[in-house]
């Protein structure tokens, strides 16, 4: 609706423009907010004070000439200015019914992209396979899976890649660890932390090893037979770690997603060549770097991108580097989003910079980093166990599911053992993310399990529990929510019905503005105001013991509407819905 009454006001300032009321080289930023007052209309737009002065008149003078000038459309039922010059739309209800009744029609909810549809690669995770993944790998992996998947609902091809750290120096060490020890993989891998931390003792108390570890780096990427087979060993047991994790999660990463850090070695060399050839590079003490005006250090010299080391080494700048003209050239990607730590914005910045001077991607291809903060513990510092260690995810993870078990135990101790397990499961992972996801993504936060396991406010369990409120309605009458078609038309009557239908319309509105930001935090914020919203709609409108029956069916309408929105954004975000809890 916003962006519909942004378009009628738009057609409005050009009508003035033709008329000599404005002059012809403005360009406004249209602005069209939801309204503080609904007595005074449901949305608002400050256009007249804004354009007052250029027109050379009083803002609502203004106001009234172009609600004059406004076309006509069956969305807006009436227009009116208030205060200062703000200029007020009500929307019709009639229309506003309509509108749901397509979305009820749907089994997608009418949702569609408001842009052409793109190929999105969609870079996420990323974690290092030479250790298990611990609680720094969460924000990534979540918040890049809730985007890939709305972005994927709008009708976007979404390619999802799984850039693991699977190459460097610390694979010669682990793999000179598993020849030394004849490690059965099985067996001695299944706590990788463990041997990470033998490997690396091992490293530092001889040097002898040391050197051997060396050599295995060598070997690696040369290609050596027996290192590469020993290399795939434990790559193929790492990844089945992670895989375990994002199943447990529920997140849509599969080992197809997986392109690491290896898969662009061989194209290293073409890179820097390339580079060279552009008259891009410059040797600084041994080092291939390329330096770009546009970034410099406090004293207003040029910060390198170092691509070569001065003994032949590649960096991580070299492989990204690989990556986006893979995903330019093979993936043809018109987007890419990068989930990654905010405080790798400046790498971004420089990469993103050279291949587009190189001409490694398209001047037209979005290349953007979403960047994160850090997940902290109470004490406001980066999320550590008690001795002061890396709190692997899932470790994690699992006393999220033990402790919502037992809150779950507590509210309903009539339920099976294994329903229980499977409510605590569901919810104990759906708070961790949730209270995650529920952050916008730049900032820090803390993590508190009492407050992501409570029933009181945004968090999952008071989601998943509008949900089953939901749900209840329809199980009494033992009918789906999707089973509508014997009922009567929806139509809004009462101003709690009528709120809660125009926050239904838009949520189409919400997950375009996620898909264009990477902000899945916006979802939650929908959804959160969605459950209110019905919370009202449900106290002050029966709707079993409705006046009539035409009445009873046009709430069930709005009623299934809420359902199925709250359990489809819910999904989007990755976390499961249950019919009671």
């Amino acid at each position: 609706m916003k962006n519909l009454i942004s378009q009628l006001l738009a057609d409005a300032v050009d009508r003035l423009k033709a008329d000599g009321v404005l002059p012809t080289d403005i360009a406004p930023s249209i602005q069209v907010e939801n309204a503080r007052d609904k007595a005074h209309g449901d949305f608002a737009s400050n256009l007249a004070m804004m354009l007052a002065k250029p027109a050379g008149m009083k803002p609502r003078d203004l106001a009234e000439k172009l609600i004059t000038a406004l076309p006509a459309h069956q969305a807006v039922a009436s227009v009116n200015i208030a205060g200062p010059g703000f200029i007020n739309f009500f929307q019709d209800a009639g229309w506003l019914a309509s509108q749901l009744e397509a979305a009820l029609a749907d089994p997608q909810l009418n949702v569609r992209a408001d842009v052409a549809a793109q190929r999105v690669v969609v870079d996420y995770s990323s974690p290092n396979l030479a250790k298990e993944m611990h609680v720094g790998h969460l924000r990534s992996t979540i918040i890049g899976d809730a985007v890939a998947r709305v972005l994927e609902a709008l009708g976007h091809t979404v390619i999802r890649q799984n850039h693991v750290g699977d190459w460097g120096t610390q694979f010669g060490m682990l793999l000179a660890y598993m020849e030394e020890h004849s490690v059965d993989a099985e067996a001695e891998l299944g706590d990788l932390e463990n041997f990470y931390r033998q490997a690396k003792k091992r490293f530092d108390e001889s040097e002898d090893f040391a050197n051997r570890a060396r050599q295995r780096v060598v070997d690696l990427q040369a290609g050596e037979p027996s290192c590469l087979a020993l290399w795939e060993r434990f790559n193929s047991i790492s990844l089945g770690h992670c895989q375990a994790v994002y199943d447990r999660l529920g997140v849509s990463l599969s080992p197809a997603d997986v392109r690491g850090e290896s898969a662009y070695n061989a194209d290293l060399p073409g890179i820097v060549a390339d580079l060279r050839s552009a008259g891009l590079l410059t040797e600084s003490e041994g080092a291939q770097c390329v330096f770009l005006e546009q970034f410099k250090n406090a004293e207003g010299n040029p910060l390198p991108v170092i691509v070569q080391k001065a003994g032949g080494g590649y960096l991580y700048a070299t492989t990204d580097l690989a990556a986006m003209r893979y995903r330019q050239a093979e993936l043809q990607a018109n987007r890419v989003l990068y989930f990654v730590d905010q405080r790798q914005a400046l790498h971004f910045q420089q990469v993103f910079a050279v291949a587009r001077k190189a001409g490694f991607v398209s001047a037209d291809m979005q290349l953007e980093h979403m960047g994160f903060g850090t997940m902290n513990g109470a004490d406001g510092k980066p999320f550590k166990t008690r001795d002061g260690g890396t709190v692997k995810l899932a470790d994690l993870l699992d006393e999220a599911e033990q402790r919502a078990l037992r809150l779950v135990e507590e509210k309903n101790p009539e339920l099976p053992a294994d329903e229980l397990r499977s409510i605590g499961s569901a919810v104990g992972i759906g708070a961790v993310k949730y209270a995650d996801l529920s952050k916008h993504r730049s900032s820090d936060y803390s993590f508190n399990f009492d407050l992501m396991l409570s029933f009181e406010g945004n968090t999952a369990p008071y989601m998943m529990y509008a949900y089953t409120r939901v749900a209840s309605v329809f199980r009494k009458l033992e009918r789906s929510m999707t089973q509508l078609d014997d009922l009567a038309p929806l139509a809004l009557v009462e101003p709690a019905e009528t709120e809660l239908g125009a926050h239904l319309a838009q949520f189409n509105a919400t997950l375009n503005y996620v898909a264009r930001e990477g902000t899945p935090h916006v979802l939650c914020t929908y959804l959160y105001e969605l459950a209110g919203r019905f919370s009202s709609f449900y106290e002050q409108c029966p709707i079993l013991a409705a006046d009539s029956e035409a009445q009873r069916d046009s709430r069930l309408r709005l009623a299934a509407l809420t359902g199925r929105t709250l359990k489809q954004g819910l999904n989007l975000l990755g976390i499961n819905t249950l019919e009671r809890m």
